[in-house]
């Protein structure tokens, strides 16, 4: 597997940032740990959004503080995956969100990325002071599942997201 950095992104990926969006838009992907990219055309907004998103005093309404990461390959500088760690739970995350959401593109799937993408993270929440970390992932999605148990995912539960009609399965990593 090639070597990726975990990055916060900025204006100099805007045109990968782009690439990534389409494609996952394409893919009809649900682009977890991305934000409000799949809604936002204007990657400028989006880059703003996320800065603001790190910041207590910014953060919109119903949202907490939280990191956007890119996950880049060094070799050709592609976006590979996406990746946001929320510093902490609000109910809503607490019972379907966690703590931590990614997406790999669907052109570098079933790589290893998203292992690899979740261990620097979750590298990332220690540094922050955390010591456990909520993690869902859709019931069908056994990627994801492979991913979280890779990194020491324990399950705890299961649970219905309505407005979604997807029954999601939490898992706790302590780190």
């Amino acid at each position: 597997m090639a070597d990726c950095v975990l990055i916060k992104p900025d204006l100099s990926f805007e045109s990968e940032i782009e690439a990534f969006r389409k494609e996952m838009i394409e893919a009809n992907s649900s682009m977890d740990g991305t934000g409000p990219l799949k809604q936002m055309d204007n990657i400028k907004e989006w880059l703003k959004y996320s800065q603001c998103c790190g910041n207590k005093e910014y953060v919109p309404e119903n949202w907490v503080t939280c990191d956007q990461y890119i996950y880049v390959r060094v070799a050709d500088n592609k976006i590979v995956g996406m990746i946001q760690f929320r510093h902490y739970l609000n109910e809503f995350l607490e019972k379907y969100g966690g703590h931590i959401g990614y997406s790999v593109r669907p052109s570098e799937r079933r790589k290893g990325y998203a292992k690899q993408m979740l261990a620097e993270c979750l590298k990332a929440c220690k540094a922050y002071g955390l010591k456990d970390i909520l993690i869902t992932c859709n019931q069908e999605n056994k990627g994801s599942k492979r991913t979280i148990l890779a990194n020491g995912g324990v399950y705890e539960s299961t649970v219905y997201y309505e407005s979604q009609d997807v029954y999601l399965e939490r898992y706790w990593i302590h780190i």
